[in-house]
Formats: structure tokens, C-alpha cells, sequence
């Protein structure tokens, strides 16, 4: 069994320790994380490489142990790692939880208004948030009820996990998927678009 010590490790190094030992060939492993957003991340990276994951709290630790499937020896790629291009995906990051700079009251009115729009994007892959754009995921109000109804309609919603630690919202995240700098660096990579308002 391969052990994994990630304590202490920033975003995305968890994940990147368990890719490079998926790729040196291990097949059973064992990461120990000091986070929920690693322990999501870590789980989700492991399971999208076919493995099996069991994760278990310990005080303020998370023991991870996975092991890939009998039937599948080679590692397939993790849908945010290295997602299928097609042609003309728009990608939305979102840094703050208001639109614009002036009165914060507005810049909330016109946030609302603006993910409430998104849907005649024809082409939205995905909205990315980052900073205080987590908010957004983790408020309720109109505009975390336009995001899930984004979800809904198969939208993608990365929310950036250190970012919600860093707000002590990691708990109170109600929409989207738990993310990474790896996955977010690799979405905007892959974009056709990317819109940032």
C-alpha cells in the first residue's frame, strides 16, 4: 500500500501527490488530509479514476484508503482533470458575490439578474467561483436558487474549496461540486470562452 501523508498541504498538492501515484502505478493507497475540501477532492479524483474509496475521520484528520477496481488496471481520465473538448464551451468565472463596483446593494440586484440570464447562454459548459464568488454557492437567496437551477439544467459548478474553508463555508455550500486549482486551472485551459463579469 502506497501512503500518502498530505497534512498541511495548499490546494491543489493533495490531488497532484495522488495523480502522480496513480501514474507511477499504485493501486492501493492511503492519503491522510487535514481538510474536508482535500478529503472531497481527493475522494473525487480517486473514484474518477475507477478506485474505491473509504474515507474515515479521525479527530482532525481524514484517512483515505482506495483501491482500484480488479477490473480496471489503467487509469481513465477524471471528467474536470481532462474533459472532452467540444467546440464552443463557455466558461463563467465568477470572483465576487456582486456584480460590478459602486453600491454593494446594486451590485447584488444585478448579480442576481445576471445568473438568472446566464441560461440563454447557448453554449454554458460551466460557472467556476473563486474568492468571495463561493458565496454565491453557500447564501441562500435568489441567487444560489439561479445557480441550482443552473445544476439542474446540467450546468457545471466548480466552487473553489479553499475558498470556502477560507470563509468557514465548507459546510454551508449548497450547490456545485467542491473544487480544486488543478480543475480549475485545467477548465479554463480547455474553454472555448471564458467570461468573467
Amino acid at each position: 500500500m502506497k501512503e500518502l501523508d498530505c497534512r498541511g498541504l495548499a490546494c491543489p498538492q493533495p490531488v497532484l501527490r495522488c495523480r502522480d501515484a496513480v501514474d507511477a502505478g499504485a493501486s492501493c493507497l492511503q492519503i491522510i488530509v487535514d481538510n474536508d475540501p482535500a478529503c472531497e477532492n481527493v475522494r473525487r479524483y480517486l473514484q474518477n479514476q475507477n478506485f474505491s474509496c473509504d474515507a474515515v475521520r479521525k479527530g482532525p484528520l481524514w484517512i483515505i484508503s482506495a483501491t482500484r477496481e480488479a477490473h480496471d488496471q489503467h487509469p481513465v481520465a477524471a471528467p474536470h482533470h481532462h474533459p472532452d473538448v467540444t467546440e464552443g464551451r463557455t466558461l463563467v468565472l465568477i470572483t465576487t458575490p456582486t456584480l460590478g463596483r459602486g453600491d454593494d446593494t446594486l451590485g447584488t440586484r444585478l448579480m442576481t439578474t445576471f445568473l438568472q440570464t446566464l441560461p440563454e447562454m447557448t453554449r454554458l459548459w460551466r460557472v467556476v467561483l473563486l474568492n468571495g464568488g463561493v458565496k454565491l454557492a453557500a447564501t441562500p437567496g435568489d441567487p444560489l436558487d439561479a445557480l441550482k437551477k443552473l445544476s439542474e439544467n446540467g450546468v457545471d459548478i466548480l466552487v473553489c474549496g479553499t475558498c470556502l474553508a477560507h470563509y468557514g463555508l465548507t459546510e454551508a455550500k449548497a450547490v456545485g461540486e467542491t473544487s480544486n486549482m488543478l480543475d480549475i486551472v485545467t477548465s479554463l485551459d480547455v474553454a472555448d470562452k471564458v467570461v468573467r463579469p
